[in-house]
């Protein structure tokens, strides 16, 4: 990826060495397959897992408005610069498409465990996003994992993880999170699994509307880039996590998405450029 001119996010919040303890409760990322290969390993429902725990969180003093992100870690210039990226391109698009103004999320680094308004959320959770508070959560030694253990490496893998993440929000802002999550509320737990599906699919789809303007406006993308993405976007589906952590699939359980669904859904984003592509629910 092409980011050494990229602005740098001034809504990253560093975490790292706070946090707290307990079980996650996630807002939409690809933790939840994590929690759902536990839940199946110890036959437990996994909607159980994901909401024991609903404490507010502890705010933490944001950056000044306006102002790049101050580190020497390179990981988190990294992160500022994708998210900086994120927040140029959906300003344009919510201008130019859908005539009103984009509300930057805030991005929070952490270290084995953070205190988000959705909850407690550890390490093993994965990078989540939190609707009540409009951040996304990661810690960075998710990158090494997506790597080592979904051997899906590259910055642009990394990048899609972000905007994926980011793709909720956009979903959260317009109205599309709170459809879903009343919709969940009257369904059974397979129709429910369904919707998440749908809504998981879609934030891949957004991830890669975002790609596609990001090219246009900066030319961010080198040889390789997309092809990144998409590894690990079928690395982390639902069939695959399944097969490797039990040898056998359920796919009344999925949650995010087979590795197909979920490669055809971002490369549909990417190569259409528009939300109106992304209509995972029709």
């Amino acid at each position: 990826m092409r980011l050494d001119d990229q602005r740098r996010s001034s809504n990253v919040e560093d975490q790292r060495g706070g946090g707290g303890f307990g079980l996650p409760v996630i807002g939409g990322g690809i933790g939840t397959v994590i929690i759902l290969i536990v839940a199946a390993l110890f036959g437990i429902n996994p909607r159980q897992l994901m909401n024991q725990s609903n404490q507010p969180a502890q705010q933490q003093q944001p950056q000044a408005p306006g102002q790049p992100a101050t580190t020497t870690d390179p990981q988190v210039d990294f992160v500022a610069a994708v998210l900086g990226d994120t927040e140029d391109v959906w300003h344009a698009y919510f201008r130019e498409h859908l005539g009103r103004d984009y509300e930057e999320p805030h991005l929070v680094v952490f270290t084995q465990a953070v205190q988000s308004a959705c909850g407690f959320a550890q390490s093993a959770t994965g990078p989540f996003y939190c609707p009540n508070d409009n951040k996304v959560y990661i810690d960075l030694g998710f990158y090494r994992e997506l790597k080592e253990r979904f051997k899906a490496p590259g910055d642009f893998a990394q990048a899609y993880v972000i905007a994926h993440e980011v793709g909720h929000h956009v979903q959260n802002l317009l109205g599309t999170s709170e459809k879903v999550h009343q919709l969940e509320e009257r369904s059974s737990e397979r129709q429910a699994n369904d919707l998440s599906v749908r809504l998981e699919l879609q934030a891949d789809c957004y991830a890669g509307v975002w790609a596609n303007h990001a090219q246009k406006m900066r030319n961010i993308l080198e040889p390789g880039d997309v092809e990144e993405a998409l590894n690990a976007a079928s690395a982390i589906g639902d069939d695959r996590l399944q097969m490797q952590s039990r040898g056998y699939v359920t796919p009344d359980s999925f949650t995010h998405g087979t590795s197909a669904q979920r490669v055809s859904w971002f490369k549909r984003g990417f190569e259409g450029g528009d939300l109106q592509n992304c209509e995972t629910f029709r």
